[in-house]
């Protein structure tokens, strides 16, 4: 066998690690979806209206925690491997839910966050794996495996949390989706060989290690620096969905939770098949900078079209039409990964993860203040649908950046030669 076959073999055995990791750890956070308010109402005595409260703090450290630390742990990637740091990221995140299931105050909720939120970086190390170990030209597709295992990973997720929590009681599902963490972990310390050889790896410096540190680094770079307006603007609009539509199909359509439920495995469904199949044949025919465009089209539609729905038909028709957003995501990763050296893409995984995280923090505030605005009682204008027409108005925007970026590249590069 020759060696090509054999680094083919090894890449797709390494990718198949990656998306059982991603799968099974996504898997892992939405089983405790379900029963997360039932365990905060236990511990703080609060009403259900109460633990939204509480768990909008939560998700405001874990996202803070992420913000600040995922640009560390990419330059630890960077200094000492792949490897190492994805394993004992799966490890911290199972001691956070075993912190959960065992919490006997609100306190320990709010340092397992802390805990996961520093520990969350698996998705930009398991991207700047698949970077590794991917030809440039292949990059784009593979990034969208991460987000195919998000995808399937919520769809199973949350029905097992469901389900064991009913059956077991609910911190059942935290000393289970610990024991999945636990045995990824030892899994991937079994079988997962290290991507970034000795000699491409570079000194950890702490200047770098930081939010600020790693866009400054990033700089050197006009092509992805230029892109970073695009991520913010694709990341404020994806956050409509987790920050609006259970509220906005419930108060419009008058949905129960289990239909609402039902339309997010459908979501679910939808963005596994367009990471995992779909990006894998569109995206090397018709290249890298077109599926950007046509998927930022696509979001844009079909943010319109959740906004203006006047029923189900319309608003799964407009998902089907959004669902197609996801080719511009790994082909923006494509682009912007082949900008970097080997060496610092842990690095740029990190500031991009640190810039999502820091838009999580922000979205939610914003896109419910403003539906909060437009369907208030005496609301001058009623329009519950506002928060997604912002989302689109957010894709419009990030579609002339990107194609602003593109157009100073090739200014660039004319200059060059």
């Amino acid at each position: 066998m020759s060696t090509q076959t054999q680094t083919a073999g090894a890449s797709r055995f390494a990718l198949a690690f990656i998306f059982i990791t991603m799968l099974i750890d996504t898997i892992g956070l939405g089983i405790i979806i379900p029963v997360s308010p039932k365990i905060i109402v236990a511990l703080t005595h609060d009403t259900l209206g109460g633990a939204a409260w509480w768990g909008g703090w939560l998700m405001f450290v874990y996202g803070l925690m992420q913000f600040l630390f995922a640009p560390m742990i990419g330059n630890l990637s960077d200094r000492f491997g792949r490897r190492p740091v994805l394993i004992l990221s799966l490890v911290a995140i199972g001691i956070d839910y075993l912190l959960t299931g065992l919490a006997p105050t609100i306190s320990w909720l709010f340092v397992a966050r802390l805990l996961s939120g520093i520990a969350g970086a698996a998705y930009p190390t398991a991207n700047a794996y698949i970077a590794d170990v991917s030809p440039p030209e292949k990059r784009a597709a593979n990034f969208g495996l991460t987000g195919a295992a998000f995808g399937i990973g919520f769809v199973l997720g949350p029905a097992l949390g469901g389900i064991i929590g009913d059956a077991f009681g609910p911190r059942t599902p935290f000393f289970v989706s610990a024991a999945i963490a636990f045995l990824n972990a030892a899994f991937g310390f079994l079988v997962l060989k290290e991507s970034l050889p000795l000699q491409s790896r570079r000194k950890f410096e702490l200047w770098r290690a930081n939010p600020l540190g790693s866009l400054l680094a990033v700089r050197r770079y006009p092509m992805v620096f230029g892109l970073i307006g695009v991520v913010v603007l694709m990341r404020l609009a994806h956050d409509a969905n987790p920050a609006i539509w259970s509220y906005y199909t419930m108060l419009k359509f008058g949905w129960t939770p289990a239909l609402v439920g039902y339309s997010l495995m459908a979501i679910g469904i939808l963005v596994a098949l367009v990471m995992g199949v779909v990006t894998r044949f569109v995206i090397p025919r018709i290249g890298e900078t077109a599926s950007v465009t046509f998927g930022l089209v696509c979001e844009g539609f079909g943010f319109l079209g959740y906004a203006l729905a006047t029923g189900a038909a319309m608003l799964y028709g407009a998902m089907i039409v959004w669902s197609l957003s996801g080719l511009a995501g790994p082909a923006l990763q494509g682009i912007m990964s082949r900008q970097v050296p080997e060496n610092e893409q842990g690095e740029l995984q990190g500031a991009l993860a640190s810039i999502g995280s820091l838009t999580s923090i922000i979205a939610p505030l914003l896109l419910t203040n403003l539906f909060w605005m437009f369907t208030a009682p005496g609301a001058r204008i009623y329009f519950p649908g506002a928060p997604f027409a912002a989302a689109s108005l957010f894709c419009v925007a990030a579609l002339f950046v990107f194609w602003a970026a593109q157009s100073r590249a090739r200014v660039s590069s004319a200059f060059a030669r």
